[in-house]
């Protein structure tokens, strides 16, 4: 079943977290996008593409299954150089192409530095310990299932991925590639739940607060879906007992990107985006002994239960989704609330 489909009895659906995203933008774009199917424009297929490059490159590095670091660093690059010459993006000039494969490089080199040899390592002890199933993708797929509050038998299914998972310690962590971590706004910069992240996402969804953060909110919803899609996935490897954690990794931020135009070399860090803490609620670990958010579990089950019923109608929030979604909506000419604001007549 797609994404957007829905039985007769209304009894399962299926939902990506990226879907989930949009909802949150705005419900009319969910519709357009989703549920019709119609194509939108989308100008950052050529930061996607790249990123999706250097992905793959990483993934089958580490799917070689040796944590030294310069065996590692060569795997990476060696399969980087090789998909690098079968892509066809266009450039200015055969010198904006070597620069943009001298990006990729660093980046690259960035995360063997940063984390990719105890990655290695963590995924060599992980595939020891695991009875079957994948650890290394890219686009590993993760489910989690949720019920609909005040329904017996509605249950939607969430999808997600990451791109590979390892161990460190006792949790299993997934990790996903990512352009950059600017979307995340204050999940990057705080450690937990309680404070200023709590009050963040329940003003998103109070209509009465001059609050709207989808972006945030959806980071949250999808660490919530990965963290049980990982509880789902450890099980299948065998290794329940596991506590689970998600990592996300930006493949594309240029902020820290240092370029020696004369000698013709890049130089780049990478940073690390651990959301569990954020996520989790440590009243209701305290309670569970488990790597749950019965806030964020609670508000991700009703908006999914929304889109199970195809509530599709954007005009309880409409002033926030006009001043912040519409403005880089690719839908809007053939978005009725949005003519209808357009066309209306003052006074």
């Amino acid at each position: 079943m797609s994404e957007h489909a829905r039985d007769g009895k209304a009894d399962a659906m299926e939902l990506t977290v990226d879907g989930l995203e949009t909802y949150l933008h705005c419900p009319r774009r969910y519709e357009f996008a989703h549920d019709h199917g119609l194509a939108g424009s989308d100008d950052d297929t050529t930061i996607d593409d790249r990123v999706a490059l250097l992905r793959t490159a990483i993934c089958d590095g580490l799917r070689r299954g040796d944590p030294d670091r310069e065996a590692l660093e060569d795997a990476i690059k060696t399969r980087l150089e090789t998909l690098w010459d079968g892509h066809d993006e266009p450039f200015h000039s055969l010198a904006q192409r070597r620069h943009e494969r001298r990006v990729l490089e660093a980046t690259a080199t960035a995360y063997v530095d940063r984390v990719g040899v105890d990655h290695a390592a963590g995924i060599e002890r992980l595939a020891s310990e695991a009875t079957e199933g994948a650890v290394i993708g890219p686009g590993l797929s993760l489910s989690s299932t949720v019920s609909v509050p005040e329904t017996d038998e509605t249950t939607v299914s969430i999808d997600a991925s990451v791109d590979y998972v390892y161990a460190d310690g006792s949790a299993i962590v997934g990790v996903q590639f990512v352009p950059t971590l600017r979307s995340l706004g204050l999940l990057r910069y705080r450690s937990e739940w309680e404070g200023a992240v709590a009050e963040q996402f329940t003003d998103h969804f109070d209509p009465d607060a001059d609050v709207f953060e989808p972006t945030f909110v959806g980071a949250l919803f999808e660490t919530a879906v990965v963290i049980d899609g990982l509880r789902n996935h450890c099980r299948r490897l065998g290794l329940e007992d596991r506590t689970c954690r998600y990592v996300r990794i930006p493949l594309a931020d240029r902020s820290q990107t240092a370029v020696n135009w004369a000698r013709k070399t890049v130089q780049t860090s990478l940073e690390v985006a651990d959301l569990t803490d954020v996520y989790i609620d440590h009243h209701t670990f305290g309670m569970t002994h488990e790597h749950r958010n019965r806030t964020v579990d609670d508000r991700l089950a009703t908006v999914a239960g929304r889109l199970a019923t195809g509530a599709f109608d954007p005009t309880d929030r409409w002033d926030s989704i006009s001043n912040h979604a519409c403005p880089d909506c690719s839908y809007t000419v053939c978005c009725q609330e949005y003519i209808a604001q357009e066309v209306r007549f003052d006074g």
